[in-house]
């Protein structure tokens, strides 16, 4: 789904749920595109860091493997070039970026490059800098799960958005589960008639 935000970004949300042994999120993931025109290793850096998404990195893309973070929320921002990411595991979703276009990734979130141009260069920050952790898909076990779902649970919603600097609507207003629109209600408040 692709909304329009009060700055006049145009921003895709992309649900996910559960899959296996990956926790996902129960916040849409957002790409803003064409959020930092023409962008730029310092102009992205320097939008995340206005905006309190710290503990940056610049590299030439990101990891090749499904991986997520369960201690901190994610942002990525497209520098230069393209990459394509699959997202909430091995067969999921597939995105493609370009330079402007910033990823916001919830905790949890399974996301992976597949794909890139030879001169990709990628920027990342973490909600008051946050420092991350890396937990691969073929490495989880019921007791990694369980624990990276804790964490990821005790999470605050970050401040503003790393992109607008607005507060993350799309995330305060997401059902309290992945779940909430399941057994007859919607968004875990009205029962579907």
């Amino acid at each position: 789904m692709t909304v329009q935000t009060t700055t006049g970004l145009s921003t895709e949300q992309f649900p996910s749920r559960p899959k296996g042994m990956l926790p996902n999120s129960r916040f849409p993931l957002l790409v803003h595109r064409g959020a930092i025109p023409g962008g730029g290793a310092e102009a992205v850096r320097d939008r995340f860091r206005a905006n309190g998404w710290l503990n940056n990195w610049r590299y030439p893309g990101i990891y090749t493997y499904p991986h997520f973070h369960s201690t901190t929320h994610e942002c990525l921002g497209c520098a230069q070039g393209w990459m394509e990411v699959e997202l909430f595991g091995r067969g999921g979703t597939r995105v493609r970026i370009e330079a402007g276009d910033v990823i916001v990734m919830p905790a949890g979130v399974s996301h992976q490059m597949v794909n890139q141009s030879d001169d990709i260069m990628m920027v990342g920050g973490y909600p008051d800098g946050r420092d991350w952790d890396n937990i691969q898909e073929d490495h989880i076990t019921e007791e990694t799960r369980r624990a990276a779902a804790k964490r990821i649970m005790m999470l605050p919603i970050p401040a503003r958005d790393p992109v607008t600097g607005e507060p993350m609507l799309e995330w305060i207003d997401a059902p309290s589960s992945v779940d909430a629109d399941l057994n007859g209600f919607r968004d875990g408040l009205d029962p579907v008639p």
